[in-house]
């Protein structure tokens, strides 16, 4: 399901009349930040709450809009924030400066404000249009649950975070049991159900604020756990084995079980600038090879932490 949250406008000025008029303009239909320096722009953006759209005025008491400018469309993370450039310079040189940085628009003062409006509007949609699309191709068509592009994306935005907070943040990969004798035995369309009902149930058991599930590939799952100790991360991981077992989907032909069950492997990590993720899901993977080497049906959690690149060599 696709969901929107509301949408955010950041409004970067420092003239408190000018910041007035268009905060009582737009906060009728949108939630308005706003900032009077450049550096407290790229702050609020490089939030965890960053804007849908950015006012940004070119002459700033610290970093003028076009170096803002500039630094937001050269970072991933707030490059397809569309920016509207408001300003009283009026020079075709000064907008098609603007233009070539990568502004979506261009306002010059003194404000006319349902052009304001319309603008602005019109960039909203055309970025809500945007954002759809984005989320649609980083949903599995099968399942409906995030895909393996979309789980790309959110451990990098993750461990960025855990970075930053010092918390501790966990991977289960997950593998359906004997899948290929169940394919081979019932059809393909019968096993396409079966990877929904278990997607589905994966994700009603991830019920922590800030865990995420994804179709990692074929009848392989992964989740992104934040914030997760070794116990909760077992505690998890057991849910979710309990879970597609209670399922009761029939699997007469699996040396394991009479019907299907998941395999998994966890990892735990503290983030750190001088390691990476993949360290922790090659972790992970290599646990969910154990369970498997073990019976299937388990689950089977590294005992330590991953630890950094630069740390694993420490004595």
């Amino acid at each position: 399901m696709i969901t929107r949250h509301a949408d955010t406008i950041l409004i970067v000025d420092d003239e408190p009349t000018n910041i007035k008029v268009l905060g009582q303009l737009l906060s009728e239909s949108y939630r308005v930040k706003t900032a009077i320096k450049g550096q407290t722009a790229l702050d609020i953006v490089f939030s965890d709450d960053p804007p849908d759209l950015i006012l940004l005025d070119i002459k700033l008491p610290d970093i003028d809009g076009y170096r803002v400018c500039q630094l937001l469309k050269h970072d991933e993370r707030s490059n397809k924030i569309p920016i509207i450039f408001i300003t009283g310079l009026d020079s075709p040189e000064d907008e098609a400066k603007g233009l070539a940085l990568g502004a979506m628009d261009y306002i010059r003062k003194p404000f006319n404000l349902p052009i304001v409006m319309a603008r602005v509007n019109n960039q909203m949609q055309l970025k809500r249009k945007t954002d759809m699309l984005e989320q649609l191709i980083s949903i599995d068509s099968l399942t409906e649950i995030p895909n393996r592009r979309s789980f790309d994306q959110i451990i990098e935005k993750e461990w960025r975070r855990a970075c930053r907070s010092g918390q501790p943040i966990a991977i289960i990969m997950m593998d359906i049991d004997h899948f290929k004798q169940f394919n081979d035995h019932y059809g393909h369309r019968e096993g396409d159900d079966c990877l929904v009902k278990v997607a589905h149930a994966l994700q009603e058991n991830c019920k922590r604020a800030g865990d995420f599930i994804a179709r990692y590939g074929g009848e392989e799952f992964v989740a992104i756990l934040t914030e997760t100790s070794l116990d909760d991360l077992e505690h998890v991981a057991t849910g979710f084995k309990e879970a597609i077992q209670n399922l009761g989907i029939t699997h007469e032909h699996s040396s394991t079980c009479s019907s299907v069950t998941i395999s998994l492997g966890g990892a735990v990590a503290i983030a750190d600038e001088n390691g990476s993720y993949e360290a922790l899901i090659n972790q992970a993977d290599k646990m969910l090879y154990l369970a498997k080497q073990q019976g299937r049906n388990r689950v089977v959690i590294a005992p330590e932490l991953v630890l950094s690149e630069k740390s694993s060599t420490s004595p």
